[in-house]
């Protein structure tokens, strides 16, 4: 089979290996592996979800604290910390895809017991029991390595209180523009709905400045 021809991981779009294709898999190994990594970035005491508590202070993160010229007394806890720790943030994120992949599956979905902390290590040790199945079977395992990242670079800045990545704008072949950061792994057109791999968007060039400011 032709490299072209080949079928692509939907996760990274690269082609997938031949011994993948013969397991019939929607998405690479190494595309798998990274998504397990980001898993066990999150959960356990030394975790990165764990590390979001002592970061909810003003000036808890490990970056430098920040100097304000308002006289309005400073919040009592830092809302980026907050908003990712507390119910709707990361837990609840993995939550559904636990709920999602139970459902396709044709299995109950869990009760969820506890504290967040032991919710958030459940529901990462749900889905790293059935990474391998997901990889292999679900439409939008893509979509779910994406997320997971995402959730990591949020926790990782919450904590040192980093800024936000800038957003970048630029042109799909269709004229159609995305908004991705340095650290996108994938997006789709939402025009022509291509789907790009981390490599065809670093390719893809810059928005025109009139579309830009459009």
């Amino acid at each position: 089979m032709h490299q072209d021809d080949a079928p692509r991981c939907t996760t990274c779009t690269r082609p997938l290996q031949d011994h993948e294709t013969a397991d019939a898999r929607l998405s690479c190994r190494p595309c798998q592996d990274r998504a397990d990594h980001n898993l066990r970035a999150l959960a356990g005491p030394d975790g990165l979800y764990a590390r979001l508590a002592p970061a909810l202070a003003p000036g808890g993160g490990t970056g430098e604290a920040r100097v304000s010229g308002s006289r309005t007394a400073p919040l009592p806890l830092r809302l980026e910390p907050l908003s990712l720790a507390a119910r709707g943030g990361v837990v609840t994120v993995l939550q559904t895809w636990v709920e999602d992949w139970a459902t396709l599956a044709g299995r109950p979905a869990p009760w969820w017991r506890g504290a967040m902390q032991q919710q958030l290590d459940d529901a990462v040790a749900s889905l790293r029991f059935n990474l391998e199945w997901a990889a292999t079977r679900h439409p939008a395992f893509g979509e779910f390595a994406a997320e997971v990242a995402q959730l990591v670079r949020d926790c990782q800045r919450a904590i040192t209180g980093e800024r936000a990545e800038r957003t970048i704008r630029v042109q799909c072949d269709c004229g159609g523009i995305l908004r991705i950061t340095v650290s996108t792994d994938r997006a789709r057109c939402p025009r022509c709905d291509t789907h790009y791999g981390r490599d065809d968007i670093l390719s893809l060039p810059l928005a025109p400045r009139a579309d830009t400011a459009a």
